[in-house]
């Protein structure tokens, strides 16, 4: 296990190194830290010591800021840390570059998740071939950041050596990958007959593991994986994927392609039969041969049958909104003096209402709420001018109070209509309501 009683100064030659590398970089990113990686002994076990390097003028420093060990579980870091949206940051107080100290710039080596600050290039890899255990690892033709990752999965599975010599590093970091490798000969065969494919361009785990398996071609697989993945995680093609499980997604894809249609447009199609009440356990309605035809036919029966049931559901409204307007007709009231308050009498009356006054009775549900008795919407109206929309209030028959009460573009309305309708109408309104309740 790492400990930091051994982590010893960096050496002159890797400074040297490090500078060499650092130099093409300093121009692009002056001013920045930079991150480099060396691999070194401490105490007989392989560990990754990564520094960070800044310039200021023509001064240049570089400190270590983070230590792995091969086979340990955890890393030492000091004065760096991760953030979500600034990444990793490392503080510079000690070296004089920042006036105050960063809260969690302690200066000490503090232990991390071993997962936590391998995030530079390894300047030295060559160094691995020093341990007899590594010694036929094919570390020289690894090339990656994550060497220690590497090396640990090496130890368990030697046959990684494999995967690099073939030039499938990605493959060789996949544990699920290696122990196929390790069991199965002819996979073995397989990936080698591949290597100049898997080598150039990179594929899901899964992706290889199914082209192995069904015989399909790599990026055949890797497109109808990338499809799945895009479509599962769509909320709107539930419906479709609870039609299509498992093998059968493969077969609405083909079909998806062969149609020339797009997702999109089979959802509204199933979503059409669905509402026809179409037998989908049958490939003609679930397949059908030519989508785009009965597509169209299918959308158009569906906008046909909607249209029916809404003018049904539309008559029953205002049949329903009729009722409660005839209940609650005592509530008006018309005696000759400056206003009248009358209650509306249908939804097409609350549409014309709002688009008068230029508010949302109209709209927003209110001749729901009306069928369902939760408030009454009455048109306060000048006694002189009954035909023309003035004042719109909404009364609530349970709490019996006045919910709202507007004029044109939701304006309040004037003293004197406020003191009519609560000082007269809301208590002659309140004894009728009461009157109702006693007689029901």
């Amino acid at each position: 296990m790492i400990d930091e009683r051994y982590i010893k100064p960096i050496p002159k030659y890797i400074i040297k190194l490090i500078q060499r590398f650092d130099a093409s970089n300093m121009q692009r990113y002056c001013g920045y830290t930079r991150y480099y990686a060396y691999l070194t002994k401490m105490h007989g076990e392989l560990a990754q010591i990564t520094v960070a390097c800044k310039n200021r003028g023509r001064k240049w420093y570089c400190k270590q800021v983070a230590v792995h060990g091969v086979h340990s579980d955890y890393c030492l870091a000091k004065n760096i840390d991760c953030f979500m949206i600034a990444g990793y940051v490392t503080g510079w107080y000690d070296e004089g570059l920042t006036r105050y100290r960063k809260w969690w710039e302690t200066g000490k080596w503090e232990q991390c998740k071993d997962k936590f600050f391998q995030i530079a290039p390894v300047l030295n890899p060559e160094y691995v071939l020093k341990f007899d255990e590594y010694k036929y690892s094919a570390i020289d033709g690894f090339g990656r950041w994550d060497i220690l990752k590497y090396l640990r999965l090496y130890e368990k599975y030697p046959q990684a050596e494999m995967l690099v010599k073939f030039g499938i590093l990605d493959l060789a970091l996949s544990k699920q990958i290696l122990r196929k490798v390790g069991t199965d000969k002819r996979f073995r065969k397989w990936l080698a007959s591949n290597r100049a494919e898997l080598s150039v361009k990179t594929y899901y785990v899964q992706t290889v593991l199914q082209a192995y398996k069904t015989g399909k071609p790599l990026s055949e697989m890797q497109d109808y994986l990338k499809r799945k993945k895009s479509f599962v995680c769509d909320k709107d093609y539930r419906p479709i994927r609870e039609l299509f499980k498992g093998k059968d997604l493969e077969r609405f894809f083909d079909y998806i392609d062969k149609q020339h249609t797009s997702y999109r447009s089979y959802l509204d199609y199933l979503k059409a039969c669905n509402y026809l009440h179409i037998d989908m356990s049958e490939d003609k309605n679930l397949l059908p041969h030519d989508f785009k035809r009965w597509h169209d036919i299918r959308i158009d029966e569906y906008h046909t049958a909607r249209a029916e049931a809404d003018a049904k559901e539309k008559a029953k409204l205002y049949e329903q909104f009729a009722v409660v307007a005839a209940k609650y007709l005592p509530l008006q009231r018309t005696k000759v003096e400056d206003y009248l308050i009358l209650i509306a009498r249908s939804p097409q009356e609350l549409v014309y209402e709002g688009d008068y006054l230029h508010h949302c009775v109209g709209r927003m549900g209110y001749d729901q709420k009306f069928v369902r008795e939760e408030t009454l919407i009455f048109f306060v109206r000048n006694y002189n001018a009954p035909n023309t929309p003035f004042v719109t209030l909404e009364y609530s028959i349970k709490s019996k109070k006045i919910l709202q009460c507007y004029g044109d573009k939701d304006t309040k309305p004037s003293d004197a209509v406020l003191n009519f309708v609560n000082q007269k109408w809301l208590p002659f309104a309140n004894r009728k309501i009461k009157k109702l309740t006693a007689a029901a």
